[in-house]
């Protein structure tokens, strides 16, 4: 669709951000429609839309060629279909979680509320937090960085009896987010972390750098990380603590409380004052404070 309407000179892409979202999609069917005046057209946006009616309609200034048209109508429909796949694979999952949900054990404990009542891009079109619940007995999304979807590809790639993996350090291992060991003669060659293809790594990955945004403990710890190592770094290494939170949750029964930016960065204080006095004692000295913080 998007390449239909840049050869019309229609530059609707560079106004909204998803030529696919309510703004994009209202304006392109109106175009199909027969709709020329860009003013009409303009006061079509969704009142969520950032640009204004003026901007969009400056970008709405083309030529309707009948070729590009016909072009941008065949891109539409094959968009409507592949949304209807997509429906039909959403009711598919909701009716293998209802399935699981139904043999598992009734669970005493309530559904806690929400974190956040966004709805995440390309997730599935209806709630599964109160299926996940049941089936797992833990709300997952409790944890920063893990929403409705990233619990769901969990749960899904990962299963609910992660007895599998030994420890943390082997889930994580498996996960390729822990250091590499790369020794020969008893010297490291390297500690790099090895690639890996697997789908769960690349989303924890992904809700690193979305909890690296938050004013949490995960994201003073991504933040701390990525202006001392590098945010490549600090994106590896904070999707290993989520996936460890995971891990803890769906073995141990861990629940997990966030105790905030300001607690992290206290905690990161003491544990350098702890260590700069331990060194001055080493050398024979003793560091007293000022007062100054």
């Amino acid at each position: 669709m998007q390449k239909a309407m840049t050869f019309m000179n229609l530059q609707l892409h560079h106004v909204v951000s998803d030529v696919t979202g309510a703004t994009g999609l209202r304006i392109v069917r109106a175009i199909i429609g027969g709709e020329r005046d860009a003013k009409k057209l303009a006061a079509m946006r969704d009142i969520r839309c950032k640009a204004t009616p003026e901007v969009i309609e400056g970008a709405l200034q083309g030529n309707y060629q009948p070729e590009h048209v016909f072009a941008l109508k065949q891109a539409l429909e094959l968009h409507d279909f592949y949304q209807r796949q997509v429906e039909q694979c959403d009711r598919q999952i909701e009716e293998v979680l209802a399935g699981l949900a139904a043999q598992a054990p009734v669970r005493p404990e309530p559904l806690p509320k929400p974190r956040h009542r966004t709805k995440q891009p390309h997730a599935v079109d209806f709630d599964t937090r109160p299926l996940l619940h049941q089936i797992t007995g833990t709300d997952l999304t409790q944890i920063h960085g893990i929403g409705p979807y990233l619990a769901l590809r969990l749960v899904s790639e990962c299963g609910t009896d992660l007895s599998r993996w030994p420890s943390a350090k082997h889930y994580t291992s498996w996960l390729s987010l822990s250091p590499g060991c790369k020794i020969s003669g008893g010297k490291v060659l390297s500690s790099r972390t090895r690639k890996s293809t697997n789908p769960v790594a690349a989303h924890l990955r992904l809700a690193a750098v979305t909890v690296g945004r938050t004013d949490t403990a995960l994201g003073a710890f991504y933040r701390r990380l990525a202006a001392r190592i590098g945010k490549a770094k600090a994106v590896t290494a904070t999707a290993r603590k989520i996936a460890i939170l995971f891990y803890n949750t769906m073995r141990h029964g861990t629940t997990y409380k966030d105790p905030g930016a300001d607690y992290y960065e206290a905690a990161y204080r003491d544990r350098v004052v702890r260590q700069l006095h331990r060194r001055a004692a080493n050398f024979g000295f003793r560091l007293e404070p000022t007062g100054v913080s």
